[in-house]
């Protein structure tokens, strides 16, 4: 007997692990409860009942196959490795299979499970699957890891022309096993179900993901490049929280893409190779993650930025959170994050360089903010987003290039339509009024709307004097 750990892998087709499990013979699967580490992660409540959702459809798929799903409920991760074994001793199975995840937290627990099921001559088998190349095998002429994307992007398009990553074999429907599946919980004690607009607006299930993916390669990839900074047009593939629960493969969209571009990385579609940048990005973080496990400790990757002297403004960070800092941009950003889930890419930059920025309030405190609520967290992507806003990340924007919202709301959102769409107090002004509504009081009631909570142009010196403060910046490793 075989068993598949699924984690962050909930899908059938080209799925590594489970199509190397059942090629050895007769498989179960096993997926893990584990509601305090999810707590001690900040995985935000939309997000474990996207989980629930999805493993609710692919236990579907998996009895299809005559695979039962076994369910089992640990507290924290230093539970797991038991867990993983009892189910082993309990159906006799003779090898564990396993699709890698990134983090101290995640490595710790799989070497623990290793170790624990070949002390039990038990094997375990793991394998490449979220990535399109292991952490450790792209790197630098001096051996370390990129600590730029432009250069790692380099260092992987050759990689990809030489070889593209396979899909993994289709599994087969095995004979029946007189097993039953358990049942999926509900809902998960300390984690509240999202209202029902919320989850609507991510269906699960992998047919939901692909589905996704066609929509996008045949009606907005090809504009992608173009599009995709306006968070009023329907620009991205909607399909972040997809990856992030391993509902799809970066290998499928990675597939999919070049078979509308003629087999092409680097040329054809605008579109297309824009994509390709981003799912390199995400490539990029979790290859930071493993070679800068600081970053795992929320730790500052630039060592020397520990020193800033972050702000205590809790009313500041609060009116943050709310959508209510009298800067419309930033409130439909952050009330579209509270609403949906999700927040538009562009969005997330012009948030999170305000808070670091303009309220000067640790980046760590919008890191976790957005992990609490976000259906798409995700710790390397989340975090390589908040650290390079911030100026304390690899391959960061420059400390003294800050984000000013209101021209960045005039240049993606010129006629104010997703501001009208989530600041509806605003509805009323005209297309240059509403990026600054302070300036066109006298046009509606007033304390329909709130007053900035920080002046854009002293707010930025400040943070400027704050990193030019710093102690000289101690470089971390070669970047060539």
């Amino acid at each position: 007997m075989q068993l598949i750990w699924l984690r962050s892998d909930l899908r059938i087709d080209d799925n590594t692990a489970l199509s190397a499990a059942c090629e050895r013979g007769p498989t179960l699967a096993l997926w893990l409860v584990s509601p305090g580490q999810w707590q001690a992660h900040d995985d935000a409540a939309c997000k474990v009942d996207f989980w629930l959702r999805n493993l609710r459809t692919l236990r579907q798929s998996l009895e299809a196959l005559n695979i039962p799903l076994l369910i089992r409920t640990v507290d924290t991760w230093d539970q797991a490795p038991q867990a993983v074994l009892d189910a082993c001793r309990q159906h006799r199975v003779e090898g564990v299979h396993w699709n890698e995840e990134y983090g101290i937290n995640e490595e710790r627990r799989d070497q623990a499970t290793r170790a624990l099921l070949e002390q039990s001559a038990i094997q375990a088998h793991s394998y490449l699957d979220q990535l399109f190349f292991r952490p450790g095998t792209v790197l630098t002429r001096s051996g370390d890891y990129f600590q730029v994307f432009s250069q790692f992007k380099k260092n992987c398009l050759e990689h990809l022309h030489r070889s593209l990553p396979a899909l993994a074999p289709r599994v087969k429907p095995q004979s029946p096993l007189k097993i039953a599946s358990d049942p999926i919980p509900e809902q998960i004690e300390g984690f509240d179900t999202p209202p029902r607009t919320l989850s609507d607006h991510w269906p699960a299930g992998e047919a939901e993901a692909q589905s996704r993916l066609t929509r996008f390669l045949d009606e907005a990839v090809e504009d992608y490049h173009s599009l995709r900074d306006l968070p009023a047009k329907p620009g991205t593939s909607q399909l972040s929280a997809y990856l992030a629960a391993g509902v799809i493969s970066p290998r499928q969209c990675l597939h999919g893409a070049l078979a509308c571009n003629r087999g092409e990385f680097d040329s054809g579609s605008t579109g297309v190779q824009t994509w390709i940048n981003e799912l390199l990005w995400r490539e990029f973080y979790k290859h930071i993650l493993t070679g800068y496990p600081q970053v795992s400790r929320h730790r500052a990757f630039r060592t020397h930025t520990e020193a800033l002297p972050w702000r205590d403004a809790p009313e500041d960070l609060a009116a943050w959170e709310q959508g209510r800092t009298g800067f419309p941009i930033i409130d439909a950003a952050m009330r579209q994050l509270l609403d949906t889930g999700w927040m538009h890419n562009r969005l997330r930059m012009i948030v999170a360089m305000f808070l670091s920025k303009n309220l000067l309030i640790d980046w760590r405190k919008g890191e976790r903010h957005f992990m609490r609520h976000l259906i798409d967290g995700d710790l390397a992507a989340n975090n390589g987003g908040w650290q390079w806003s911030a100026s304390t990340g690899t391959d960061a924007v420059p400390y003294f290039r800050i984000f000013n919202p209101v021209s960045q709301s005039q240049r993606f959102d010129p006629q104010g339509r997703f501001i009208r769409h989530w600041v509806p107090e605003l509805q009323a002004l005209d297309e240059k009024a509403i990026h600054q509504p302070v300036k066109a009081a006298d046009l509606f009631a007033p304390n329909s709307y709130h007053n900035p909570i920080v002046d854009l142009g002293s707010s930025r010196q400040r943070a400027l004097e704050a990193f030019k403060g710093l102690p000289r910046r101690q470089d971390q490793g070669a970047v060539s």
